[in-house]
């Protein structure tokens, strides 16, 4: 589903990714870990070009995300064909960027009707559905501040799945969340690995990585310093670098 392929980004003299090689197959819930700074949100960012990668490629579903290529090189694409292509990928932040001034509905609503101009009324079905999904029913009339962040986050969820994505991407979606209610968020998570969903999380939960996760793979300084199964790696760290970050957070 995803392949990047020496990806580099850097923002002015300071180099954030330095050749980053990755695969992420299909239904695969693939967890990236690593001390903040590492470019583990950049990468994230990278995957659906809301950061231009300075050199490498990306690739989605076997297409390059925002360029396209003739010949041997590599054109930039239209920030609206780049958009197009967006569509397809969900992501959910770690501040919850909900619309403080619509409802829960409306909020999950807003993109399908708006973006794909989709039918109001086959929006809200589906809408209606997904907040039962994520354990939301009687929520859908109420507005973010009367909401625990927990729920934000999984209203957050819903709005993302209902633009029918193949793909979703976490960047430390329970980093904001008071420790109680982080648990609610994750269980949300766990049902979307169990139904298939390719995903890619950035995270210290180690537990969630250790238990639902397929693959990890812990980065620093802008490079992927060691890979494999989650619980390998998190058991068994090999390199030294990868066994100070786990003697911290485990």
């Amino acid at each position: 589903m995803v392949r990047s392929e020496g990806v580099h980004k850097s923002f002015g003299s300071l180099q954030v990714l330095r050749g980053i090689d990755l695969e992420v197959a299909r239904g695969e819930v693939f967890c990236l870990v690593g001390p903040s700074g590492s470019g583990k949100s950049t990468f994230l960012r990278c995957i659906n070009h809301l950061e231009k990668i300075d050199s490498g490629r990306l690739s989605v579903d076997g297409e390059l995300v925002g360029y396209r290529q003739s010949g041997d090189r590599l054109y930039e694409m239209r920030d609206s064909d780049a958009s197009v292509k967006r569509r397809e990928i969900g992501m959910v932040f770690q501040r919850f960027n909900l619309f403080p001034h619509m409802t829960v509905l409306q909020n999950v609503m807003e993109a399908p009707v708006r973006v794909r101009r989709e039918s109001t009324a086959v929006v809200r079905e589906r809408a209606l559905r997904l907040l039962d999904r994520v354990g939301l029913t009687g929520k859908a009339d109420a507005y973010p501040r009367q909401l625990s962040g927990g729920q934000q986050q999984r209203v957050a969820i819903a709005r993302a799945l209902a633009m029918e994505p193949k793909l979703m991407l976490f960047d430390e979606p329970t980093s904001a969340l008071d420790p109680e209610l982080v648990g609610e968020v994750l269980d949300v998570m766990r049902q979307l690995a169990i139904d298939g969903m390719t995903m890619i999380v950035v995270t210290h939960e180690m537990g969630f990585a250790r238990e639902v996760g397929d693959s990890l793979v812990f980065i620093d300084d802008g490079v992927v310093v060691e890979s494999g199964h989650p619980r390998d790696v998190l058991a068994n760290p090999r390199h030294e670098r990868t066994k100070a970050f786990l003697s911290k957070v485990l």
